[in-house]
């Protein structure tokens, strides 16, 4: 062994102790920030209740994806100790905490003391739904169904408007555990409690969220005549968040898919995604992406070649780009080939019923593309090109056809063959109309929605512009007497 490799070894076995002292202080110190920040949000909460300011509760709960991700047991079980006193609250608290391994010393964390009062209703349902996402993240279903058992009994008799926000990402959650547990059934009655509630108190946001619950228990179960009931029935608010907004557009769109009302679900799925986050939520964008070209499909419309080319999209969509080129190619056999491939995740997708179908529409684009080809040609090649099981099932797959405009053709039963008609201009028939008016509506659509979503300043800034545009008025008015005042005696006088 070499002088060289002998130094290069001292020297790898000097620096893994340090490395390895240099991490764990590293973990220590994010801890201690992590812990910083979430209690600048529980003051936050203090501040809102106080002030009965509730933005500052919507602003602490917009950054909970961010904090979940921040959440682990050392930062749990010491905000604990901020958040309630010594006694039987804190305990039941850090029942649910997640474990912390033996030796883990305690993050030093200056300028904090410990809790020396009960914390008012609001902190103590914020840190109840801290752990509840944390035991959701980590797959403790049992202990999240215990710990949201337990804020269901603190909020129980609770009529604070100041919770109201907090109770809305509860919801959503509770319904998210019942979901894992396979208790989602058992929860409707709560919801259908809770919604009724929160329309009675002018709660938008929980409003919001419960009906997406209902919505989302019911085609859990495909219950799609109920779902449909209650979105007739109930009002979405016009407040609620676009995340809200993007959810319930979704769940409208499956509604109307299973009602066969094409053209309402397509519009509905192309708002969901519209509104859907656009750096985030990928599983959403995914999920609706799925659903809409379907119902392309359906509506006889082949989707475009770059929706299948997005990098977030390209492999959850592989399949259904599979089906689409089947469908544009009026293709049984690759269709069939494709539905039996992948149709435990078509049904994992809830679009196995829709592309089931798809079949008819795949026969009507090649019966259009016969007509289109042949001006002559008997139902028993038909059959063959459709690998039909007889000539019989090809006459009447076309006398539908042509009944139904796909094509236009006649039959002729003496000489058994089918005469396809010479094709007319499409520009003379309303179909460009059509298209024209259904892309003007949409454009005017979005412009409406856009000036809704839009911010505009308060109605006092209108007094201080009112009092300025009088201001300036006043100015030229003043002005203008001024001027009519020194016009007179400015004119030049001829002499006598």
């Amino acid at each position: 062994m070499t002088v060289t490799e002998t130094q290069v070894k001292d020297t790898e076995m000097e620096v893994d102790p340090s490395d390895e002292s240099s991490n764990a202080d590293g973990k220590k110190d994010q801890d201690v920030v992590h812990i910083l920040e979430i209690r600048e949000h529980i003051r936050k909460i203090d501040k809102a209740v106080i002030s009965n300011e509730y933005r500052f509760i919507a602003r602490v709960l917009r950054t909970l994806p961010s904090t979940r991700r921040k959440l682990n047991g050392i930062v749990l079980r010491y905000l604990a100790t901020i958040v309630y006193p010594a006694g039987a609250d804190r305990e039941a608290a850090l029942a649910f905490a997640p474990a912390v391994p033996a030796g883990t010393p305690e993050p030093k964390v200056q300028k904090v003391r410990p809790a020396t009062a009960a914390p008012i209703i609001e902190i103590d349902a914020y840190f109840h739904l801290l752990l509840l996402v944390k035991l959701i993240d980590d797959n403790e279903l049992k202990k999240a169904s215990a710990c949201s058992d337990a804020l269901l009994a603190k909020i129980q008799g609770q009529n604070r408007r100041s919770l109201d926000l907090i109770l809305a990402k509860f919801y959503f959650y509770h319904s998210r555990v019942a979901e894992l547990t396979n208790n989602l059934e058992g929860i409707r009655p709560f919801l259908h409690a809770r919604l009724r509630t929160a329309t009675l108190r002018n709660d938008f946001e929980g409003q919001a969220v419960l009906l997406n619950c209902l919505l989302r228990n019911y085609l859990h179960y495909s219950l799609y005549d109920q779902a449909d009931k209650l979105v007739k029935k109930s009002v979405f608010p016009e407040s609620a968040s676009n995340n809200e907004w993007a959810r319930f557009l979704y769940y409208l769109g499956r509604i109307k898919a299973a009602k066969l009302e094409y053209s309402d679900a397509h519009k509905h799925l192309v708002q969901a995604l519209r509104k859907a986050p656009q750096s985030a939520a990928v599983g959403f964008r995914q999920t609706v992406q799925k659903l809409i070209i379907v119902v392309e499909l359906l509506l006889g419309n082949i989707p475009e070649r770059q929706v299948f080319r997005q990098a977030a999209l390209r492999k959850s969509l592989a399949p259904y780009f599979q089906l689409t080129q089947a469908v544009r190619l009026g293709n049984l056999k690759r269709f069939g080939e494709v539905v039996e491939n992948f149709g435990p995740k078509f049904q994992l997708d809830h679009t196995y019923t829709l592309i089931i179908r798809l079949r008819h529409n795949v026969i009507k684009t090649a019966i259009r593309s016969i007509g289109l080809s042949y001006s002559r040609i008997s139902p028993s090649d038909i059959a063959k090109r459709l690998m039909l099981d007889s000539p019989e099932d090809a006459e009447f797959i076309v006398a539908k056809a042509i009944r139904d405009g796909v094509i236009e053709a006649t039959l002729d039963p003496a000489n058994n063959y089918m005469r396809s008609k010479e094709s007319t201009d499409v520009y003379s028939t309303r179909e460009p109309q059509l298209a024209f008016h259904e892309r003007i509506s949409f454009c005017l659509n979005l412009h409406n929605q856009s000036v809704k979503a839009m911010r505009y300043p308060p109605k006092s800034y209108g007094k201080d512009l009112e009092s300025a545009e009088e201001r300036l008025s006043f100015k030229v008015s003043q002005k203008d007497q001024q001027d009519r005042s020194v016009r007179p005696c400015s004119l030049n006088t001829s002499p006598d």
